[in-house]
């Protein structure tokens, strides 16, 4: 709830034009939540999805293996 607080509060009170939620791993079901819940319940349909990235990063993990981690970017805007 405190995600969909802040993305509400930049919309409101800071007056965004644009916000981007960003997300990696078992996370992206949290952001796209996020999304979803402040443009319909909070912003009552004031809020567009204007794009959606999705992508994948590479780093090493502790042992010195790569690993690979899919991650998005959800970037709404103001109708």
């Amino acid at each position: 709830m405190n995600y969909v607080t802040g993305v509400v509060m930049q919309f409101t009170t800071k007056n965004a034009s644009e916000v981007i939620i960003k997300a990696r791993g078992k996370f992206i079901s949290r952001a796209v939540d996020v999304a979803e819940v402040a443009s319909k319940r909070f912003l009552d349909n004031a809020v567009n999805v204007k794009d959606i990235l999705i992508n994948s990063e590479e780093f090493q993990s502790q042992e010195g293996k790569p690993v690979r981690v899919s991650t998005i970017e959800i970037t709404l805007t103001k109708q």
